[in-house]
């Protein structure tokens, strides 16, 4: 007994070494399982080429979340674009030998591009398009949701350019019975099995069809970043991230719902009716998410900011919805009480961010929220609360907001 007590205890604080990189001093004398204070030393590193400001989640695979006052750029910048990988990213890309396949039972032929061909047989576009987690703002869920616990920040708006997945699909043809199309990376499988799939996502045919879903090489007129997939990716503006497929090398055209993985179970899929939190709900009952709810950031000023009485508060943000445009953006720094029209302009082209600005009198010394709220152009308004649970956390739009003293 004392032998394996011995060996646990050495295992454990050979994982805590491992974690933080050096030897725990007095090991010996620590009592097993002992709950150390310096988690800190366990915080991971900053991935490379990106702004230290933002926020790792986690490292294996790299999550990282951009902070809110991070995203005041109209148009998000490559240091600054969240991360959300399910895998590990691929070693060794060879750009001249890179390839994507199209095939599939409801594809007329198979084909195969180089890169060098996707830009020389068709027409290159460029687009403006929001790509965002479907679990963005999970960590706000109650009862908690698995999952990586994003608060508002897994969003970003860059500029895309790549040829239109539509294009590709015409050069090879799709048959009648076409439903569905289910995207292929080379990321790795956190096991390091090359026979497993990391994740196999897609989107349905029409939407696969639309204008501005690219095959992508760009982002910001530079080489698309390797934690954000380069080099070459699905870029499908509007939808969850997770349908724009990092490290592409492979589309399948289906006649059937793609049933790749993370296309089953609770996977970027919600109940389709409200359930009670926590409730457990069946297979059939849950439905895939496809457009993304209306939404809005306040970017400016950073959440803690402190003004002089007197001065007036300029606040601006960004404001998005799926497939839809913003209609108006308003905000509030009565907790909701009332609300101020903010100015908002259109988006660069569809499927874009839009954003809006406002100035606020404030009217005494002391502490304010500042809230935004935006509704989309069916009507449909930002909730005021966390909207309906579900199990994985998915589709929180409920309202920004930021702490401001006045003093």
């Amino acid at each position: 007994m004392n032998t394996r007590r011995s060996f646990l205890k050495k295992s454990f604080l050979g994982s805590q070494a491992l974690v933080w990189g050096v030897p725990v001093v007095y090991g010996s004398v620590v009592p097993e399982k002992y709950p150390f204070v310096g988690k800190w030393l366990a915080d991971p590193e900053m991935l490379p080429g990106k702004n230290a400001g933002l926020k790792v989640l986690g490292e294996r695979p790299w999550n990282i979340e951009t902070p809110p006052h991070l995203l005041d750029d109209k148009v998000t910048p490559a240091d600054k674009m969240f991360v959300r990988n399910n895998g590990l990213m691929p070693e060794a890309i060879d750009v001249a030998n890179w390839s994507l396949t199209i095939n599939g039972e409801a594809a007329k032929t198979t084909k195969s591009y180089s890169i060098a061909e996707l830009k020389s047989k068709f027409k290159t576009y460029t687009y403006q398009l929001t790509i965002e987690c479907g679990g963005n703002g999970r960590a706000e869920f109650n009862p908690p949701a698995k999952g990586n616990q994003w608060e508002v920040g897994a969003v970003s708006c860059a500029k895309w350019t790549g040829v239109r997945l539509k294009d590709i699909l015409m050069d090879v043809g799709i048959k009648d019975d076409a439903v569905y199309i289910g995207y292929y990376g080379k990321d790795v499988h956190l096991s390091n099995d090359p026979e497993k799939v990391v994740i196999s996502r897609g989107v349905p045919i029409s939407k696969a069809l639309e204008d501005e879903t690219l095959v992508a090489w760009a982002m910001n007129g530079e080489d698309i970043p390797l934690a954000n997939g380069h080099p070459l990716r699905l870029v499908v503006g509007g939808w969850p991230g997770s349908t724009s497929g990092k490290w592409l090398s492979a589309i399948s055209v289906r006649n059937v719902v793609h049933d790749g993985e993370k296309m089953g179970g609770d996977s970027y899929r919600v109940p389709c009716e409200a359930v009670a939190p926590g409730e457990v709900v069946p297979d059939e009952n849950m439905c895939i998410i496809e457009g993304m709810p209306v939404k809005s950031i306040i970017t400016y000023p950073k959440t803690g900011a402190m003004i002089k009485a007197g001065q007036t508060l300029p606040v601006r943000g960004h404001a998005w919805v799926g497939d839809k445009s913003v209609k108006e953006v308003h905000v509030s720094s009565d907790f909701g009480a009332t609300w101020q029209a903010a100015s908002l302009e259109r988006p660069a082209n569809r499927q874009a961010w839009q954003h809006f600005s406002a100035e606020l009198k404030l009217p005494a010394t002391g502490y304010y929220e500042i809230w935004a709220k935006a509704k989309d152009s069916d009507g449909k308004s930002q909730p005021m609360v966390v909207p309906g649970w579900n199990p994985k956390g998915y589709l929180n739009n409920a309202c920004h907001r930021i702490a401001v003293k006045v003093r």
